[in-house]
């Protein structure tokens, strides 16, 4: 392949993750509302902009090589020329994400909130070696104990479990609860989320990895039963993993955001926990990355409404939203926040092309108008959907954000719990001064 070929390439790739080929479609496109275009927009933009700082090293190393062999054209020249200009851009908004996160997190917990991490915990940027291997996210000294079946009898439901090799039994180790994404319908607890697993692994945390029934052979709310089965599982075995099963907390990404934010608000919901209704499902803490928060359709944005008629109904739900909205309702995080839910760090990227930025929003603001819990919101500028799949400028940034965030949780509400079991008074005063309202950070009105 010839220089101008490889350029044009390229430049084609470049453009696309500034801006997807294709897109939306409206209701009556394919499903989620996406032309074949649109997926494969997305399928190839969102890794080329994860990936722009390789990319803009091996277009100049190429341009370089090829003037020196006298191979470079006046127009090839000009392509790489937008290409590196392209994905310089790409790479310098990626840079500022670590800078955006910061104001979030001050923002939502407070100037001081750093006094409650662990000594020399602080902002993270992407090392050399990360950007070299983009794809080595688990460590040598995580030890993965691999297919726990969580419902005995049933060869779907297994969880995996990380922790630090050599961890004691009795190390009684904070919990990350992570649930895979994949539209309800494909995907494995393997797949996904492996560079948050890694951070808090070595961070000291135990994280339990969860599967779930699929859809369409398993409709809705088959999966939101076996993500609370797995919990109540969690609970009750982990402590002999070195786990604490007094101190869990949630995440998961896109179908995996929805089902760990509805688990958050529906502790010992009794429709999706027949059987074991008594079980205690509640988690303390709750951190969805680019989440579909409103199955219904309230916010009543296109891509929205196309979600839940062209995918959801016929291939999730197994309903017609038209004639039985209320599973829709009630499968909406958006719709299940009360005033007791647990704090949460909602994360969505602004320039998703999947799940659009105005769901993240939109939750982020009702958490924060109806729960009297800590609301953080980050919003990474032009974050496609999985943007954290692998190492790259942008994720690492804000799963330090995430470490961050979970382990001032860690520390400072375990203190307000503590605190109210003695001086139930006093302790509302604590928290009023290390839990302050949140502030949405990073926001815009338009995408």
């Amino acid at each position: 392949m010839g220089f101008l070929r490889r350029r044009i390439i390229t430049a084609l790739l470049t453009a696309n993750a500034l801006e997807p080929m294709g897109g939306y479609t409206g209701r009556l496109g394919s499903v989620y509302g996406w032309s074949t275009q649109g997926m494969l927009g997305f399928a190839v933009g969102w890794p080329t902009g994860e990936l722009a700082p390789q990319l803009l090293a091996l277009t100049a190393a190429d341009t370089a090589r090829a003037v020196v062999r006298g191979e470079a054209s006046k127009t090839s020249l000009a392509l790489a020329a937008g290409t590196v200009a392209g994905l310089g851009y790409l790479t310098a908004v990626a840079a500022g994400t670590g800078k955006r996160a910061e104001e979030s997190l001050v923002s939502s917990l407070g100037e001081d909130y750093r006094h409650a991490l662990p000594d020399g915990l602080g902002r993270e940027n992407v090392s050399l070696a990360q950007l070299i291997r983009p794809f080595r996210s688990i460590g040598r000294n995580v030890e993965v104990i691999r297919n726990i079946n969580y419902r005995p009898g049933d060869g779907l439901t297994k969880l995996d479990i990380y922790r630090r090799k050599g961890m004691p039994v009795d190390a009684a180790a904070p919990v990350l609860f992570q649930v895979h994404g994949g539209a309800w319908t494909i995907g494995d607890k393997f797949m996904e989320s492996k560079v948050l697993i890694n951070r808090m692994v070595q961070r000291g945390w135990v994280v339990v990895a969860v599967n779930y029934r699929l859809a369409p052979k398993n409709p809705f709310p088959a999966q939101i039963i076996d993500v609370k089965e797995a919990l109540t599982w969690v609970k009750a075995n982990i402590a002999g993993y070195g786990g604490d099963s007094t101190y869990i907390a949630g995440t998961g990404g896109s179908a995996g955001g929805h089902l760990i934010a509805l688990t958050a608000l529906t502790p010992g919901d009794p429709e999706f926990q027949p059987g074991f209704e008594g079980a205690d499902t509640s988690l303390d803490a709750c951190v969805p990355v680019y989440g579909l928060h409103d199955m219904a359709g309230v916010t009543g944005d296109e891509l929205t409404l196309a979600h839940r008629d062209t995918f959801l109904g016929p291939h999730v739900l197994m309903r017609d939203p038209a004639t039985e909205p209320e599973p829709f309702e009630l499968a909406s995080p958006l719709l299940r926040v009360t005033a007791d839910a647990p704090d949460f760090f909602v994360v969505h990227g602004g320039k998703d092309h999947i799940v659009d930025v105005t769901q993240g929003r939109a939750f982020a603001d009702k958490l924060r108008q109806v729960s009297q819990g800590v609301v953080t919101y980050l919003e990474p500028p032009l974050a496609d959907h999985g943007f954290d799949t692998f190492n790259s400028v942008r994720s690492v940034q804000v799963v330090s954000a995430i470490e961050r965030w979970l382990e001032w949780h860690r520390a400072t509400r375990r203190n307000v719990a503590a605190t109210e079991a003695t001086t139930p008074a006093e302790a509302t005063t604590v928290e009023a001064n290390v839990a302050p309202r949140s502030v949405i950070v990073g926001a815009s009105a338009s995408r």
